[in-house]
């Protein structure tokens, strides 16, 4: 099987300093880059300071979260070969006709397809800013149709459903040839998976699961997407995998104890917490990211539910250890049938030096996962 591999950003801060991290999935030779869609980040600005991350040092605020549009029609020409993707976006803030303009329009101006990921929306990009949020689910694939509309062609189109209306709606913007936006799915759950086998080009869970659960998930895409008359091979099955990567399993370890690491613990479900025998700090059945709004924890909140985070739950959140063992543990991700890996270098929150080992480390596991070598010396 051929392996992709990718590189995701979280689009928060400097431009130039994902321009850079472009760059780098450049020179290793990656497919894709993927950046986040977020109106405020997942860290809450009340305990953001230096004692929390040495980000905030250059960063006073985390909420500095860019339009993944404008940075990405900025990168396109650097971006030459990798494919531009956003990961993901939700038809609540946008309607699917612009979502599906915006992707349209970014074709125009890369050398690959663009990847434009759908998912049903954080509670904190929605909730502060008054936007709809009711029956996600249902919206969500409501917009998945009127996307594969808007995406076969200019139309008119006509469309009568709950949440949307289209009434000889016009896409008059055509595709480059062999350039049609891709839709990926970020999807978790069986309702969810069931829709990315039916409408998605590409499969994208946000949760990090052990690769029996993976290959569980991945089956109930490709088994949706065959009742719906489609390819279940052509589905490409991707993962955003969380890297907390030192020279030896031990230093990685030891990352785990930074504070922004540890806090990926609070964005688990309390389904995660549960299986260490644990209630999540924030209450019995909460979602994680889905539901959480940092914007109205205090200081105090996020120091208690911290004091109370356990290694355990946060080693279940992120692939951590040596680059041999990431690498092991991502090859079992592979072999369960992950086809497109897409990297987060988590470690770069502990430190510094963390960031640059974990930046190196890109190239080193990239070039071995397309080889398939995880036993011998290949170039990074």
């Amino acid at each position: 099987m051929s392996v992709k591999v990718g590189l995701i950003w979280d689009a928060v801060g400097s431009v130039e300093a994902g321009r850079g991290l472009l760059q780098i999935a450049r020179q290793a030779n990656l497919d894709t880059f993927l950046i986040f869609d977020h109106l405020m980040n997942v860290f809450p600005r009340q305990a953001w300071d230096t004692h929390f991350s040495h980000l905030a040092a250059d960063m006073p605020t985390p909420d500095r979260c860019l339009d993944y549009a404008t940075v990405l029609g900025n990168f396109a020409p650097d971006a030459g070969p990798v494919r531009l993707a956003v990961g993901v976006t939700d038809p609540h803030r946008r309607h699917p006709a612009v979502l599906a303009q915006t992707a349209l329009t970014l074709a125009q101006l890369t050398e690959q397809a663009p990847i434009l990921g759908i998912g049903t929306g954080a509670l904190e990009n929605l909730v502060p800013y008054g936007v709809p949020h009711d029956r996600q689910v249902s919206r969500v694939e409501e917009a998945l149709h009127l996307l594969r509309l808007f995406l076969s062609g200019e139309g008119p189109h006509d469309f009568r459903g709950t949440y949307f209306t289209l009434d000889q709606a016009l896409m008059g913007l055509p595709a480059p040839e062999g350039r049609t936006p891709l839709l990926w799915l970020g999807a978790n759950r069986h309702r969810m998976l069931t829709l990315a086998g039916r409408f998605a080009d590409g499969w994208l869970p946000s949760e990090l699961m052990s690769p029996d659960e993976y290959a569980r998930r991945l089956a109930v895409v490709r088994s949706a997407a065959a009742e719906a008359g489609r390819d279940p091979d052509a589905i490409i099955a991707a993962g955003g995998l969380p890297i907390v990567v030192a020279q030896t399993d031990a230093a990685a370890h030891d990352l785990l104890q930074a504070t922004p690491i540890r806090y990926q613990a609070l964005l688990a479900s309390d389904h995660a917490w549960r299986k260490h025998g644990l209630t999540h700090p924030f209450g019995e059945n909460h979602r994680g990211l889905a539901e959480l709004l940092p914007h109205l924890l205090t200081r105090e909140e996020v120091e208690r539910a911290l004091a109370k985070v356990p290694d355990e739950v946060v080693a279940d959140q992120v692939i951590v250890g040596s680059r041999e063992t990431v690498l092991k543990r991502i090859e079992e991700l592979i072999d369960a049938g992950m086809q497109h890996p897409m990297l987060i270098p988590a470690s770069a929150l502990a430190s510094p030096e963390a960031a640059h080992f974990a930046v190196e480390s890109i190239g080193w596991l990239a070039a071995r996962l397309r080889s398939g070598a995880s036993d011998t010396e290949v170039p990074a």
